[in-house]
């Protein structure tokens, strides 16, 4: 049985761990420049349009997620129902991936957010991400279409109730 996870708010506490986890290699790799990144997600804390949390396995916290409301920011997703929310996320800590967590983790998020009512939740991974894209199929998403995005091409992928 895969473990449950908590989604605990995110608060300015968390700050200098989310600094930690951008600087590592492999979401550098995926995520771009730690301080650029770094920027943006405490920039969000105070964001009405966004939902940060600190993704934890019992105790251990090992990842980030953002859930947010579809903006003028991301209007190559294209018409989407009205509720829908985009997401996305990393594991933080080297010894969590490919383990599974990923893909178990975003399925519990997101059928969470789908059971309260949202019509559709979706991601747009960067299409060269295979441990991504695969990690969000494993999740339920299903691939729609390319798109064009502020921060290039990416794979808009899609999941409903």
């Amino acid at each position: 049985m895969a473990p449950a996870y908590t989604f605990r708010p995110m608060s300015p506490a968390d700050l200098p761990l989310i600094r930690r986890w951008l600087g590592e290699v492999h979401v550098r790799e995926w995520w771009g420049d730690p301080d650029e990144q770094f920027l943006l997600v405490s920039g969000d804390l105070d964001e009405p349009a966004m939902d940060q949390f600190i993704v934890l396995a019992g105790t251990h916290p090992f990842g980030y997620l953002q859930c947010y409301r579809l903006t003028a920011w991301n209007t190559g997703f294209g018409p989407q129902p009205e509720g829908t929310r985009g997401i996305d996320q990393f594991i933080g800590e080297s010894d969590m991936i490919a383990r599974g967590h990923g893909s178990a983790f975003i399925r519990q998020f997101v059928d969470g957010q789908l059971r309260q009512g949202l019509p559709r939740i979706v991601t747009d991974p960067d299409p060269l991400n295979a441990r991504a894209v695969r990690a969000y199929e494993k999740a339920g998403f299903v691939r729609d279409r390319m798109v064009e995005t502020p921060d290039g091409t990416a794979l808009l992928m899609v999941r409903e109730p």
